[in-house]
């Protein structure tokens, strides 16, 4: 897949293959080259959000479709001893990878859920921005560039609540998110931009069990043994940007929660390093947020 074209194979050997233009009327035609295939499900890669357009069409289209980590694709590709890459034979590897590893359809985002992701990731962009504005501004002393410097940060900040404001109403008009949102602030050191991160992040807490949350922030350690040896427990992959707030968010809970503070201490009591500590109160947090977004989606579900 590239800007303008993408390449559809059914199978990742011989089968059926051809080149469609990436735009609507492309995509349409290949909607219905899948059905005159009776294609099941059309899987792709994540190409840098070259992916969402096709995505999102051929499920309008009625063709269910998935998208997949292109480094998984290519260490499948390198295992199974085919080092060649051209577009025709990535397509047919992907095929490949999503048969073996029966990868299942999952239905784009509501509306309002793109809106939220949008506007989050929007929001951290903006802060990023402005921490980066305000270390240089301390370097600078020459009077018009430090009015430049003050122009560019009053717009941001404006933006800023700009978008706080909005995300913060579109979470209150949601009866789910409200009721997540009430539920995870209960804790002490949870604030508003903790939460609309793991609203537009991680959807399906509160739907999966403890372990299976833990794995996709990856937070959840990965034997590493042979034999005798018993290795480190890495954490590794998994959403990044939950893992990354949620390590930010347990050092403050800890400061107000006794349990996490105890938690805490016991770790470093027991010589644990400084990294394991952190993610241990990060895993920690996250399965109580977990736990505390079930109850509500249950509570939901008896009132429904």
């Amino acid at each position: 897949m590239s800007s303008t074209s993408l390449d559809a194979r059914i199978g990742h050997q011989d089968g059926p293959w051809q080149r469609f233009e990436r735009s609507s009327d492309g995509i349409a035609a290949l909607a219905v080259f899948c059905r005159a295939h009776a294609v099941d499900l059309v899987v792709m890669e994540a190409t840098g959000g070259y992916e969402k357009l096709p995505f999102g069409l051929l499920w309008a289209h009625g063709v269910a479709a998935a998208i997949v980590n292109p480094r998984a694709v290519r260490r499948f590709a390198e295992a199974m001893g085919l080092l060649e890459k051209t577009d025709r034979i990535d397509a047919g590897v992907i095929a490949w990878y999503a048969a073996a590893k029966r990868i299942t359809a999952r239905p784009p985002a509501s509306e309002t859920q793109q809106q939220l992701t949008a506007w989050v990731t929007r929001l951290r962009q903006l802060t990023e921005l402005r921490v980066a504005q305000l270390n240089q501004r301390r370097l600078v002393t020459e009077p018009e560039v430090v009015a430049s410097f003050d122009h560019l940060l009053a717009a941001l900040a404006g933006q800023i609540r700009r978008f706080e404001s909005r995300i913060a109403e579109l979470i209150d008009a949601d009866p789910l998110w409200a009721a997540l949102a009430a539920a995870f602030r209960s804790i002490k050191g949870v604030a508003g931009r903790t939460v609309a991160r793991l609203m537009a992040e991680l959807p399906e807490i509160g739907t999966l069990s403890g372990k299976a949350a833990s794995k996709l922030a990856g937070l959840a350690p990965i034997a590493h043994d042979s034999g005798k040896r018993r290795g480190k427990r890495p954490v590794r992959a998994g959403r990044d940007g939950v893992r990354s707030i949620l390590y930010v968010v347990a050092e403050l809970v800890r400061r107000y929660d006794p349990d996490f503070r105890d938690f805490h201490q016991r770790l470093k009591a027991a010589g644990k390093p400084p990294k394991v500590v952190r993610v241990a109160l990060a895993h920690k947090l996250l399965v109580r947020l977990n736990a505390k977004a079930r109850d509500v989606r249950n509570e939901l579900a008896r009132a429904a």
